[in-house]
């Protein structure tokens, strides 16, 4: 079991499924959506994802034809993103609660990704913030 939630914790999800394998999306489109540089997302069957609560709080944004971006409108988190016609949906996994394991696939539109990032470039690891000294 998958669970989810919004930024304020209003929506909640849960998905009656096994992690599966994640995409980092580096198109425009989710760039903008989110607010960074990619959005990390993974598809989960339609047939095992429910709202359990907070729905009435859940607004909607056609971003690409026929392509839907969920998310909560008292604090704005993407939570999940769908194709009505398809048997998934995209859980945007900075709102996934259950810890999983990192099974990434791969980095998608890189041909459209930010100049300011690369995800070859090792940068320094700090485990509380920036250091002030």
């Amino acid at each position: 079991m998958l669970e989810g939630s919004c930024l304020c914790g209003v929506v909640r999800y849960e998905v009656d499924t096994e992690a599966s394998p994640i995409v980092h999306c580096h198109c425009q489109t989710c760039r903008k959506a989110h607010g960074t540089a990619f959005s990390s997302v993974m598809p989960v069957p339609r047939s095992a994802f429910r709202w359990t609560a907070g729905k009435e709080a859940l607004n909607r944004f056609e971003s690409s034809a026929g392509k839907f971006r969920n998310f909560c409108s008292k604090c704005g988190s993407q939570i999940m993103a769908e194709r009505m016609d398809q048997p998934v949906v995209l859980l945007r996994l900075g709102c996934l609660d259950t810890e999983i394991e990192g099974n990434a696939l791969g980095h998608i539109w890189r041909s459209d990704c930010a100049s300011w990032y690369d995800p070859k470039q090792q940068l320094p690891e700090f485990p509380e913030g920036f250091p002030t000294k």
